[in-house]
């Protein structure tokens, strides 16, 4: 009878010593194994659970006494207070807590939030919060009680200060290129002229010719530094609940508008639920990505079509694809590149104002490999539908004609 109760309890003894143990190996593993502990924690509440459901019963002079559920939670919290990484709970009816000492010390609380940042409320991929900048991690807990969800903020200023780093080197190389190359026949140009007026009597045709050349490089400066203007001062995007239909259904208006009856617009789903993005900021640049895509099926074929479509599960992908002539190899590596264009007019900012805003969200904005030009936008979705669950459609080939 003893021997089968320990065998009963045993795997629960097991399961939490296992779980405690691997959380302690989590932590240890470093700032980015913070994910895994918060898994393990879940995995935790639910052995302890388990093992007091499954009581050992021996006989009573080798009873053993079981676990202090005081203890149980007071070793919990030392574990959880050497985490690096705020720890936070959401319970059901909002009420946000402070799992650890690194969240009770990043918002000078003993225990609950009064001030909830909405980031936390919703379903916010990122938290700017006293300065620095945080990712959100989110897990479902359903244990013993309310379920609740608990939320690990990963420190993500340093990378962002990389990242703005290497930016702004591309930049500032893009800069001197691009302005040594308008100063330089500015200076020879203004040289030329001043000589010029030494000569007797002036070629005031000439002069006129070579003024008229200034004008237009100055011109020219100018609006180059009008676009790094436009590039540089990107602001933060404001995150806030967007149905894709409202979305797909602007850029389709947009579209008609300008391209109506010379190219082909098709646009498959949009797929039911809602993102937290900035509307403005993503509607701008899937427009520069259909402006783009319309301009070069226009000039490679006679029936030239546009392409959208989208899918959202774990993430928001959404493809702009068109049936033009394609991107060589060459210009592959170098489209994303601040002022780089092919085009006779072109500023060459859309696409890479289009990445910078789709990094700001958290995501990313690529050419998919292959002949054809597909792009894909790729952001958090963190979507929900009305009952609460992400929502998943698969999109249509995002080729057009295939």
């Amino acid at each position: 009878m003893a021997s089968s109760s320990v065998r009963t309890a045993l795997p629960g003894q097991l399961l939490l010593f296992g779980c405690g143990a691997a959380t302690v190996a989590a932590w240890t593993g470093g700032f980015y194994a913070c994910f895994v502990l918060v898994l393990l924690l879940g995995f935790w509440l639910a052995s302890l659970a388990l093992a007091r459901a499954m009581p050992l019963h021996l006989p009573a002079e080798r009873q053993v006494a079981a676990p202090d559920s005081e203890t149980d939670r007071a070793v919990l919290r030392a574990v959880l207070d050497q985490a690096p990484t705020p720890l936070l709970s959401v319970e059901r009816s909002g009420r946000v807590r402070a799992l650890n000492r690194a969240a009770r010390m990043l918002f000078d609380i003993e225990d609950v939030l009064i001030d909830v940042p909405e980031a936390l409320r919703e379903s916010a991929p990122r938290l700017r919060y006293a300065g620095r900048a945080y990712r959100i991690d989110r897990i479902e807990a359903h244990g013993a009680g309310a379920a609740r969800t608990i939320l690990a903020l990963i420190d993500i200023e340093s990378e962002e200060r990389l990242a703005e780093a290497r930016t702004t080197r591309e930049l500032l190389d893009v800069l001197s290129h691009e302005v040594m190359n308008a100063l330089t026949p500015i200076a020879s140009l203004a040289d030329s002229a001043l000589a010029t007026l030494d000569d007797t009597p002036p070629p005031v045709a000439h002069l006129r010719d070579m003024l008229g050349t200034l004008s237009r490089r100055a011109d020219g400066l100018l609006h180059f530094t009008q676009a790094y203007r436009q590039l540089a001062r990107l602001p933060e995007p404001v995150l806030a609940p967007t149905t894709l239909a409202v979305l797909f259904d602007d850029l389709r208006r947009m579209f008609a508008a300008r391209w109506g009856g010379r190219v082909t617009f098709v646009a498959d789903g949009p797929p039911d639920g809602m993102v937290f993005i900035d509307r403005d900021q993503i509607s701008q640049a899937l427009w520069a990505l259909l402006q783009n895509g319309a301009e070069a099926a226009v000039a490679a074929t006679d029936a030239p079509q546009v392409r959208l479509s989208a899918r959202l599960d774990d993430r928001l992908s959404i493809w702009v694809a068109d049936n033009g002539p394609g991107v060589p190899d060459e210009g592959r590596a170098r489209i994303f590149r601040p002022f780089y264009t092919t085009k006779k007019e072109g500023s060459g900012i859309g696409l890479s104002l289009a990445r910078q805003i789709a990094r700001a969200h958290g995501g990313d904005l690529s050419l998919l490999p292959g002949r054809d030009t597909v792009f894909e936008l790729a952001l958090p979705s963190h979507g929900r539908n009305a009952d609460g669950m992400h929502t998943a459609k698969p999109a249509a080939d995002p080729i057009p004609g295939k």
